[in-house]
């Protein structure tokens, strides 16, 4: 087992599992390279899968009939996706995923995954564990993406940015109100918080007046990191 398998293992439901049912498990999977940008399951399709992120970043992201898209989750080391799949009855992908940065996840199989989760107690409860952490997750979602406003959604989505880039910039650290760079165009911007490049321009031109960012040609970069959540009111601990 890799150094990168066992990180991301030690940080998912699957952490509690013994060796020997973990291994069980874990046979006959593959690992899989997802550059930057690529689709890794499209909305709507009905396969039964799972996956282990075990580097990189995985958005989650809704698409509506004028074609807009908004992010409702990121997936990153250690998270499982697909499990879900494997127990609802006329399953279909709610949502898209897709690589936001060069990703590289574990192919688990599903056929196995589902035995295994139907005879084994242990495996079921860190299934059980996995789909009520998301279930949670998406309850907590419901204010930020109904009632916040566009400024709001736009400062989460930076700081999510920000956030994801591990290793390539010092670690995040809001509270010191170090810069953190994000690079993501406005076109992309607008798309993962639901809404046009012309309402995104508009939000970036006033948090530039506010001293909060700064706008390059390629990218964005955070002045106030902790103005950006301590205006949200959000909880910093969480």
């Amino acid at each position: 087992m890799g150094a990168d398998l066992r990180s991301a293992v030690s940080t998912s439901h699957l952490r509690e599992l013994p060796p020997e049912v973990l291994d069980a498990l874990l046979a006959g999977s593959t690992r899989m390279t997802v550059p930057a940008g690529s689709v890794t399951h499209w909305e709507g399709e009905p396969e039964p899968h799972l996956e282990l992120v075990l580097a990189g970043v995985v958005r989650v992201f809704v698409t509506a009939r004028d074609g807009r898209t908004m992010t409702v989750r990121y997936r990153r080391p250690g998270a499982l996706i697909g499990v879900m799949s494997l127990f609802a009855t006329g399953f279909a992908m709610p949502a898209t995923t897709q690589a936001l940065v060069d990703a590289e996840v574990l192919r688990i199989s599903a056929t196995v995954a589902r035995g295994m989760g139907t005879r084994d107690l242990r495996v079921a409860r860190a299934f059980l564990g996995e789909l009520s952490e998301r279930a949670l997750s998406f309850v907590y979602e419901i204010p930020g993406g109904v009632f916040a406003t566009v400024r709001q959604r736009v400062a989460r989505h930076l700081l999510d940015l920000a956030s994801a880039r591990v290793g390539e910039q010092p670690a995040p650290d809001h509270r010191a109100g170090r810069e953190l760079t994000v690079r993501v165009s406005q076109q992309e911007l607008a798309n993962a918080v639901g809404t046009v490049r012309e309402v995104v321009v508009r939000v970036l031109r006033d948090l530039r007046q506010d001293g909060v960012v700064r706008t390059e040609r390629d990218r964005i970069v955070l002045l106030e990191p902790a103005r950006l959540i301590q205006e949200q009111g959000w909880n910093q601990g969480s």
